[in-house]
């Protein structure tokens, strides 16, 4: 049941992408800047109980429902399984930035190129050079192919209903918000810290198992560390060693250098990886799907 629900949310997220409805974002900005001014006093328990209040009630109503609507059909518990994914999972939240990069370096326009990486990652970029933006590009699309789809669809498969994937975009969702607030921000930092544990890694297998293996498991094992976020280290690492690319370095600052460590192994990131990636994420996904559905076949015989 949960393969079907994930079908079809991955074809209606492609099909009228919820990118495209703002309305929904700004509904979670709306809840969560009210409960940070109601509750947030300075101490660390007021964003504890401030994060109790924005999650517990959704996943206690999603729960309740999935079984409701269970009790009444099958057909009707996927179709809101496949409602809540298609509200959490964000492929083309993303993706829509990384092909019109493909198609500005293609073309050759790297100052469109430019553009779009700032945009993306709400920074000025036009004194990047074209290496890297498409180091950047890279790093932005399996980052983001995590947080948007892996994640979310590890959180769905492993608790009831929809709940898992609720939970696991609220969490992200908090800590973007609240992660500049001191001792509020706190409790949304650990929780995120706590999901993403086992779900970056599964990503990272996935990533490993669908490129080349080798490369991805040593990459993972020394050098996601010293990323300066270690769950992003954890996939940048074995989404580099899984496709033979070159990530992280130093990089040109408009005052100076920004010092980063190198991630991955083989060649310098050039326009060729930009299609590797895409291949990449898309191995992972139909892995997934796949492995989902065999699961689900043995539980039914």
């Amino acid at each position: 049941m949960s393969v079907l629900a994930i079908v079809a949310a991955l074809v209606l997220e492609q099909w009228l992408p919820l990118g495209d409805r703002k309305a929904y974002f700004e509904l979670l900005a709306r809840w969560s800047s009210w409960l940070e001014a109601s509750f947030n006093a300075g101490e660390s328990r007021h964003g504890t109980v401030a994060w109790l209040v924005a999650v517990l009630p959704p996943l206690v109503v999603a729960v309740a429902a999935y079984y409701l609507l269970l009790a009444a059909s099958p057909l009707l518990a996927i179709a809101f399984n496949a409602g809540a994914l298609y509200l959490t999972l964000g492929f083309r939240q993303f993706s829509h930035y990384f092909t019109d990069l493909q198609l500005a370096i293609r073309a050759g326009d790297v100052d469109r190129a430019r553009e779009l990486i700032g945009a993306w990652r709400g920074e000025p970029a036009q004194h990047r050079s074209r290496e890297e933006v498409i180091r950047l590009a890279i790093e932005e699309a399996l980052v983001a192919s995590h947080r948007h789809v892996f994640g979310v669809l590890f959180w769905f498969m492993l608790l009831p209903g929809p709940s898992g994937a609720i939970l696991y975009r609220l969490a992200l969702h908090l800590r973007r918000r609240w992660h500049t607030l001191g001792a509020f921000g706190a409790f949304a930092e650990r929780m995120v810290r706590v999901l993403e544990w086992p779900a970056v890694r599964l990503t990272a297998a996935s990533f490993a198992v669908v490129g080349d293996f080798e490369d991805a498991v040593y990459c993972w094992r020394t050098q996601a560390r010293g990323w300066s976020d270690p769950d992003a280290g954890v996939v940048l690492a074995a989404g580099a060693g899984a496709i033979g690319v070159r990530l992280g370095m130093p990089l040109t600052a408009i005052d100076g250098v920004e010092v980063r460590p190198e991630i991955g192994l083989g060649e310098s990131a050039d326009s060729p990886f930009l299609d590797s990636v895409v291949g990449l994420v898309w191995r992972a996904l139909v892995l997934w799907v796949f492995v989902l559905l065999v699961m689900t076949l043995a539980q039914a015989f």
